[in-house]
């Protein structure tokens, strides 16, 4: 009997038959896959084919379909030099992250409740929003009855009054007198100028600074570890830019000019180099695009650390620590469950990144405030993933592909070309106050509003496979409204919400589809249409086959103005126009067709055919024409 020996043999190399491809041979076999089914005189060379497909966000991030050994990157360790795999080091318990849940309900004693349900459920820290809409100055005390700062520490922000909330919190924490307590006084003036449409006053920065310096100071001789601040005054929120619209770039770019802002200031008003850094934590976005998530988390660290460099601080100190939140502008009101996917995702991505703090958001946040379920899935979305999937028992697994190192250095020396143009313009602050902000804001929006309209960035549940019949979100508490004079905060699905919004209540809120042949000849593009016209909460009426006579009678029987022709090719070009024209004659005042229109041969169709369904058109456009040939928006 052959037996299999205990070791393998020292000359054994598993890929020692096979020659390494080449990048052209590569590219070769894309074309290959590409060119099927395309006519000869359009067939791609294998340098287009690869075009197709590269990527490149609206700010101007290049995705590659394949990267190679040659974007590999030496990579340092954890903790040390450029901090690119690393601020914390994580030693492999479960608890790698900071869970960290936000609280921003009025209602003081209802808050305290949840922060203490939240705290025994598995959340590690507390993050309260201080505006008018939210709790208010004088309840912070309240919502943290109860909880020790030392074990749980306790963050505020705000996009109105960040002073009010910052001496809110000390105030607390200067009652209990425990200098172990780990407190984050939330200030950002730029950022709350942004909101708000004031001034920028950094002259207060320095004091709370100081002020902060007695609390929660970690000492350790670890390597790693260096004299570092707990407790911090500054939050730099790059949330803010996010949600008013912007890409990885910008959100990046303008976190590190804000940043090398208040170190100035903070230098200028007396503090040290390295206390000014000691005093600056980040709040960042973690979106659904996993890659570019922890791309920008790791390039944030890249940066700062040169910036570090740059002003001479310690190298220990260099690292910057990063509470990464969910995109609230992702978040859908329509289809809202999906949300637990995109939370999840965005949780994953910050994990991986190296987030020292992740909060995800309640599902159910584009209806109002959360309820308790919403809150509980949010919270155990962190949970599960860190103690039964483990992702945090590594430091940096993302480290080392080349697709990541690649994308980090591509976002950190874009951003760093940000910071220069916005340091060139007189800093931050003069770069919000003259308006350059909303015009590079501008741009980015109006190129993601092409890439939402057209589905090139598809929204699972509102732009793909919408439910028009779905049940509202029920159970969630009415958010108070925020009256701010800033930057105005977005949704990605706001578009596509106010369509379906405008359909709610019509009866005559209805398309007729004419399915042509039989349903192997139109099932396909009947589902396709379909899809198209529930974006809107159009409801759709299907004819399933017959003659011209028995289409016209049923469109006629629907009640409808707006008709679709649903078939396959071959149909088309046998009754596409005839069915088209009858309809017209009956009375429809528009006809579209899902597929191309060379599929119904060489014929003129124009006066007939009003227009086409088919990948890549605008949808806003298409089914605002429609909303208003319905009358159902003016």
């Amino acid at each position: 009997m052959t037996t299999t020996p205990d070791v393998a043999p020292e000359d054994l190399t598993l890929a020692g038959d096979f020659d390494s491809p080449t990048m052209q041979q590569w590219k070769d076999e894309v074309a290959k896959v590409l060119n099927r089914g395309r006519p000869e005189n359009k067939q791609l060379s294998s340098d287009q084919a690869y075009e197709r497909l590269r990527k490149t966000t609206v700010d101007g991030i290049t995705v590659e379909p394949i990267y190679t050994k040659d974007d590999a990157v030496d990579l340092g360790y954890t903790g040390s030099a450029t901090f690119v795999r690393g601020t914390t080091v994580r030693n492999g318990e479960m608890d790698a992250w900071d869970v960290r849940v936000l609280h921003e309900d009025p209602e003081a004693k209802f808050t305290n409740t949840e922060i203490l349900e939240d705290l025994q459920r598995g959340a590690m820290s507390v993050w309260l929003r201080v505006d008018p809409d939210a709790v208010k100055p004088e309840d912070v005390e309240k919502a943290l009855e109860g909880v020790d700062l030392t074990l749980a520490p306790a963050a505020v922000s705000s996009y109105t009054d960040q002073i009010a909330a910052a001496d809110a919190l000390l105030a607390v924490a200067e009652k209990r007198g425990d200098d172990k307590a780990i407190i984050s006084l939330g200030l950002d003036p730029i950022g709350q100028a942004a909101t708000t449409g004031e001034k920028a006053d950094l002259s207060k920065l320095a004091d709370y600074a100081k002020k902060v310096q007695k609390f929660a100071k970690l000492n350790s001789d670890s390597e790693y570890v260096a004299d570092t601040q707990l407790s911090r005054a500054i939050t730099i929120d790059g949330t803010i830019w996010h949600n008013a619209g912007a890409g990885d770039v910008h959100e990046l770019g303008w976190l590190l000019a804000t940043g090398a802002e208040y170190v100035r200031a903070l230098i200028e008003a007396g503090l040290s180099v390295d206390e000014a850094f000691n005093a600056i934590e980040f709040r960042v976005t973690a979106t659904t695009n996993q890659m570019l998530t922890i791309a920008r988390l790791r390039a944030l660290r890249v940066a700062w650390a040169r910036i570090g460099e740059e002003f001479g601080v310690d190298e220990r100190l260099r690292g910057a620590r990063q509470h990464a939140v969910q995109s609230r502008r992702q978040i859908t009101r329509d289809d809202a469950y999906v949300n637990m996917l995109r939370g999840t995702i965005s949780c994953f991505s910050a994990a991986v990144a190296g987030a020292e703090a992740v909060t995800v958001l309640p599902f159910d946040t584009a209806w109002g405030l959360p309820n308790r379920f919403s809150r509980r899935v949010a919270r155990n979305t962190q949970i599960v993933l860190a103690e039964e999937s483990n992702i945090g028992r590594v430091n940096d697994p993302a480290g080392g592909a080349w697709a990541m190192e690649s994308l980090t250095k591509e976002i950190a020396d874009k951003a760093w070309a940000e910071l220069q143009t916005v340091e060139a313009a007189g800093g931050m602050a003069a770069y919000l106050a003259d308006g350059s902000v909303e015009k590079d804001l501008a741009e980015v929006n109006e190129a993601r509003a092409k890439a939402l309209a057209t589905r090139k960035q598809p929204i699972t549940g509102v732009s793909e496979f919408p439910n028009p019949t779905e049940a509202p979100v029920e159970g969630f508490r009415e958010r108070l409204e925020l009256e701010r004079g800033g930057l105005p905060f977005l949704r990605d699905s706001e578009v596509f919400e106010e369509m379906r919004d405008a359909t709610k209540g019509h009866d005559n809120a209805k398309v007729f589809l004419a399915g042509l042949g039989t349903r192997r000849d139109f099932g396909a593009r009947e589902g396709f249409a379909s899809n198209y016209f529930h974006i809107a909460g159009l409801a759709t009426i299907l004819q399933e086959g017959g003659s011209t006579e028995e289409i016209v009678a049923a469109f006629k029987e629907s009640g409808t103005p707006v008709a679709c022709l649903c078939s396959s090719r071959k149909v088309y070009s046998e009754k596409g126009l005839e069915v088209a024209k009858a309809l017209k004659d009956a009375g429809a005042k528009t006809v579209l067709l899902a597929g191309n229109i060379k599929e119904l041969g060489d014929v003129d169709a124009s006066g007939v055919i009003d227009g086409t369904i088919a990948l890549g058109v605008d949808v806003v456009a298409g089914l605002n024409d429609i909303l208003q040939t319905l009358e159902v928006r003016k």
